[in-house]
């Protein structure tokens, strides 16, 4: 891991991987420092923004720099549940790539327990961690101009829903009637890092 400084008051720790951002960013959370105003993580980095003059980022480092993240801390407890119509536009091309049967797409990606990573691209889609290794596939060679919202896709390591119609180039493989995103709720994003998350058939 490497910190480098992200303006005055920010320092932004690069990793070598997205296991060990999310140990990382579990880490801290759970260590809940004072001064520590928020946590940002990406794919392969996290954010780490403090009060002035708190001392937060010196100990921010300390703590990381003597933890175990070969086994970060767990997380709260609880799961999101998504039911999920597999009638994707790109269910059947998954298959193929995939050397699989629809059925065995479909109980792949519902036997996973998956694990908001981070967030980004859009208010209230999250980068899901824990696609099968079977369903890792890159995203479509020419995205579409519109996607509509509900529809649950995979990409390389990651599988999402897309929280409003928007372009994309993710392979869908199904849909939800779920909401993703409302800014009059308290808490407008249902998808925030660390939350875990199911998908189940219907």
């Amino acid at each position: 891991m490497r910190w480098r400084r992200y303006g005055e008051h920010a320092a932004l720790l690069d990793c070598a991987s997205l296991d060990q951002m999310s140990a990382a960013r579990a880490t801290l959370t759970e260590a809940a420092l004072d001064g520590v105003t928020e946590i940002v993580p990406g794919a392969r980095t996290l954010l780490v923004v403090a009060t002035p003059g708190s001392g937060a980022l010196e100990a921010a480092r300390a703590l990381l720099a003597s933890a175990d993240l070969a086994h970060p801390p767990a997380g709260p407890p609880g799961e999101v549940v998504l039911d999920v119509h597999y009638s994707g536009e790109d269910l059947s091309l998954v298959a193929e790539d995939a050397g699989l049967t629809v059925d065995e797409v479909v109980t792949l990606h519902t036997s996973a327990t998956y694990t908001v990573a981070f967030t980004g691209f859009a208010p209230g889609f999250g980068y899901l961690a824990g696609l099968p290794a079977e369903l890792q596939q890159p995203r479509l060679a020419s995205p579409r101009t519109r996607v509509p919202a509900g529809a649950v896709a995979i990409a390389d390591e990651y599988t999402g829903v897309y929280p409003r119609e928007s372009p994309g180039g993710w392979r869908l493989i199904g849909h939800t009637e779920a909401t993703l995103f409302d800014p009059s709720a308290e808490q407008p994003a249902l998808f925030t890092p660390g939350l875990r998350v199911r998908f189940r058939s219907v």
